[in-house]
Formats: structure tokens, C-alpha cells, sequence
């Protein structure tokens, strides 16, 4: 069984495992670049883009959430919340270290969930949104587990630009 600095249980062996293992090296990568900043620099727009720290994590955990429903559910319904804009932003009031508590609360809901799938060939049809295909489409819980890690993955990237240009510091090096 493998662990991971932020989860020291151990994950399940083979493909389940390996697969969480990746997920949480990236949530890894993307909570290093939050270390050390308080609630006002979270919710600070660094670039263009409205994406900030706080709100790449609020997403993240809607997001989280969310693909554990389809996943779990496996009804083709959209789960509340899903297209929600607003989940890209830090709420008035919330805190960095809540939003923290909130995306390891999910980080162990996903790896309860996962590790109670006897295999990750489960198929679930995905729900209708503005941007699928008119016919229903479906994934293996597999590839659900792919998309999180890609996600987590393309806004930890996102995450490392903005904490730099918040204040230089990044996944590597810490100010």
C-alpha cells in the first residue's frame, strides 16, 4: 500500500491506488502554493485572469465533490452546483485555512469512495451540460479519476503563476 506526505493511510494496491497516489502528489503541488499567505492575498487577482488562490481551491472542491457524485450516483443527473460560476471565487468571509480543511475533507471523501469501487472499469453517464454531445456519453470511473488528476494538475499550474506574481514564491520556491 502507498501513503502520501499529506495522507499517511495507506492507498489500495494496484491500479486505485496508484492512481490516487497521483492525485495527491498534485493536491500536494497545489497546497504549497498557499503556504504562507493570508486570507486578503487569496482573494488578490495577480493577472488578467479573474482566477485567484482562494478561488482555484473553491473550485477545486465543488469540482471534487461533484465528480464523486457522478461517480458514485452513477444517474446521469447534473449535480447541484455543477455549473455554478461563482465556484471560481472565494466567498465573502471565507477563510484560506476553511477553504484548506474543505479540500482535505474532499481528498478523503474521494479516496473512501475510490477505494470502495472493486475495480475502475464502473460506468457512469456523464450528466447534459451547454458544451456534451446531444447522445449520453460515459466514463469509467477511471477515467472520472483522470480528469481530477488532469484538473487538480492544470490549476496547480495556474496556482504557481498567480503565487508568483502575488509575491514570487511558487511550488519550488518558497519566500
Amino acid at each position: 500500500m502507498t501513503t502520501s506526505p499529506q495522507n499517511p493511510a495507506p492507498f489500495p494496491p494496484g491500479e486505485q491506488g496508484e492512481l490516487l497516489q497521483a492525485l495527491a502528489e498534485q493536491r500536494e503541488l497545489l497546497l504549497i502554493t498557499v503556504r504562507g499567505i493570508g486570507d486578503a492575498q487569496a482573494a488578490e487577482r495577480t493577472t488578467v485572469s479573474e482566477l485567484t488562490l482562494g478561488g482555484i481551491l473553491t473550485h477545486l472542491v465543488r469540482g471534487e465533490r461533484v465528480w464523486m457524485q457522478i461517480m458514485v450516483k452513477g444517474d446521469g443527473e447534473l449535480p447541484e452546483g455543477m455549473l455554478d460560476l461563482e465556484q471560481y471565487r472565494m466567498a465573502e468571509g471565507e477563510t484560506l485555512a476553511g477553504l484548506v480543511q474543505q479540500y482535505e475533507r474532499v481528498a478523503q471523501a474521494t479516496e473512501a469512495a475510490v477505494a470502495a469501487l472493486p475495480d475502475l472499469d464502473r460506468s457512469v453517464p456523464l450528466p447534459r451540460t451547454p458544451w456534451s454531445p446531444p447522445k449520453t456519453v460515459h466514463w469509467s470511473a477511471r477515467r472520472i479519476l483522470l480528469h481530477l488528476i488532469r484538473e487538480t494538475a492544470q490549476h496547480a499550474g495556474h496556482a504557481d503563476i498567480i503565487r508568483e506574481t502575488l509575491d514570487g514564491a511558487n511550488s519550488t520556491a518558497q519566500r
